[in-house]
């Protein structure tokens, strides 16, 4: 299957789930707005999610990824899989063990960690501990899932972990559905909606469970032993988790900076759901993707694949991000007022969410630039660089959230997260040339300005166009007016913008015909995949 196909299931799957995810906000919006129990489940949610993202997402799609690829070709799939159980012994037993505590600790942890702002709300704050210690146990199940689809990644079974997330959204938006049929208040609605993200967990964890057995790979539960192979993941797993969830550690700290104003926190979250959709149908697509690709060619030796790999995936996100970067800078609020502004979502919150917005969509290309360039660190199994550049980017983001906060509220800690993710890139790119690591692409380097141009044109014509169908876009007029010209408008854009992009020669339909065509060499892994039943 050739590498931009790949990026299409994954990518496929994952716009499925962040479609979903905004019908759940929209209904969330209505219910809550940016009130009370809204920033109390955000915020109680953000704990766990954080968490999954640091010590399951990041750590085991990085370091376990590489580690069990080699487990299949030197000793096959009974290796792996034992390779698998090991893992799992131990990954099991620390996680029952942090969930007891956390949930013993959950009212210190919010009180001191997560929102210290609440701490002078007693409901909001009570509410928060109770949210948080229902949805909790569900980092447990989202670790063990993010592992066995590590497994179903090195194995070129992509689509079973990237749909599971959907159930989530499904669960939530059936809670929110009946909590508005039944007539149920915030508060028990912030319950039904805290005890769903369990439900949602056990789900997912069901789902990429059963797929991982189709592949052929039955994992049990062993005592809890540090093997060799455990050690060697427990050292790249502590940098590559606190690397790949930089952005969690970036929106967990900046929560407890938002805690101090009432609706910061939600605000910041309605705006993250939105700009969250380009960054995860392609930034997620491609590091998911790209890692076992780049492990699999620089395994074989073979570096001018990697280096086209590399490139090629970068080539891909700037195609499709730049335009999607401009489009939220220059239409934000329509965007949020269509989405979002009904029930309790007031005018008010459509104009702040909107300025955040726009200030993410300067900041989309280096988000999805990290998850292309952080893959030619992991493949090579160095996680201590992009940690230190991690930690770089942190205290960039917290300076500049603490210093802007007091002036710029919400907008000011969006300014914060973006200054650090562009640092976070140009040092893991200038890293990877100054090594070596990234192999020199003339025909890359002449089509990304002609993309930039491309992009810029078509932004240009999007603010006139906003200028001039203010009131079809404007809250005075129906739903379906605002919905129709917005459609029209990101049509429009669309044929703006790739129409300059290939008369430029930013992009050309041979580029993307080869592209298509093209497959890399099979490797072990993907013989030993081949040998098995499809996976769901």
């Amino acid at each position: 299957m050739s590498l931009v196909k790949k990026f299409a299931t994954v990518g496929g799957a994952t716009l499925g789930s962040r479609i979903f995810g905004f019908v759940r906000e929209t209904f969330m919006a209505a219910a809550l707005g940016t009130g009370p129990v809204a920033d109390a489940f955000n915020t109680a949610f953000r704990l766990p999610n954080t968490f999954r993202r640091l010590f399951a997402e990041g750590a085991f799609n990085s370091a376990f990824v590489p580690l069990f690829a080699k487990e299949i070709e030197a000793r096959g799939m009974d290796g792996a899989r034992r390779f698998s159980e090991e893992v799992f012994g131990v990954l099991f037993t620390v996680l029952l063990f942090l969930t007891i505590a956390m949930e013993l600790a959950m009212p210190f942890i919010v009180r001191e960690l997560i929102a210290p702002g609440f701490a002078g709300d007693p409901p909001k704050f009570a509410s928060t501990v109770s949210f948080a210690t229902i949805m909790f146990p569900y980092l447990a199940c989202m670790s063990l899932a993010a592992m066995m689809a590590g497994m179903l990644n090195s194995l070129h079974r992509y689509f079973a972990a990237a749909i599971a997330p959907v159930f989530l959204n499904v669960i939530l938006i059936g809670v929110l559905a009946y909590a508005w049929h039944s007539g149920h208040d915030a508060v028990a609605v912030g319950y039904g909606l805290s005890w769903g993200v369990l439900a949602a967990g056990l789900v997912q964890l069901a789902i990429v469970w059963f797929a991982v057995r189709n592949a052929g790979i039955r994992i049990g539960l062993r005592r809890p032993r540090l093997t060799a192979n455990v050690r060697r993941l427990l050292v790249l797993a502590l940098p590559a988790a606190i690397t790949g969830g930089i952005t969690q550690i970036n929106l967990l700290i900046n929560t407890n900076i938002a805690s101090a104003k009432a609706g910061a926190v939600s605000s910041l979250v309605y705006a993250d759901r939105i700009y969250q959709l380009p960054l995860g149908v392609v930034g997620i697509a491609v590091a998911t993707v790209l890692l076992p690709e780049l492990a699999r060619a620089l395994r074989a030796g073979n570096i001018n694949e990697a280096s086209n790999l590399q490139n090629r995936s970068v080539e891909f996100t700037l195609f499709l991000t730049l335009p999607a970067a401009a489009a939220l800078l220059v239409m934000s609020e329509p965007i949020v007022r269509l989405l979002f502004e009904r029930g309790k979502f007031l005018p008010e919150s459509t104009v702040v969410v909107g300025h955040i917005l726009a200030i993410y969509g300067l900041g989309l290309p280096a988000f999805v630039l990290i998850k292309a360039f952080i893959p030619g660190f992991f493949a090579r199994e160095d996680t201590r660089t992009p940690m230190i550049f991690a930690a770089i980017s942190v205290a960039v983001n917290v300076s500049l959230a603490l210093t802007l906060f007091p002036t710029l509220a919400a907008s000011g800690i969006a300014i914060a997260e973006i200054v650090a993710g562009w640092v976070n890139a140009v040092l893991l790119f200038a890293t990877l040339v100054w090594r070596g690591h990234w192999g020199r692409d003339i025909p890359l380097l002449t089509r990304i300005p002609r993309l930039v141009i491309a992009a810029a044109i078509m932004a240009v014509a999007l603010h006139f166009a906003v200028q001039w169908l203010a009131f079809p876009l404007s809250s005075a007029a129906p739903l379906l007016t605002r919905a129709l010209t917005l459609c029209g408008l990101v049509a429009a854009a669309m044929v703006i913008y790739f129409a300059f992009a290939f008369g430029l020669g930013g992009a050309s339909l041979g580029m993307i015909r080869r592209n298509l065509r093209r497959r890399g060499a099979s490797g072990p892994v993907e013989a030993a995949a081949s040998q098995e039943p499809d996976a769901p």
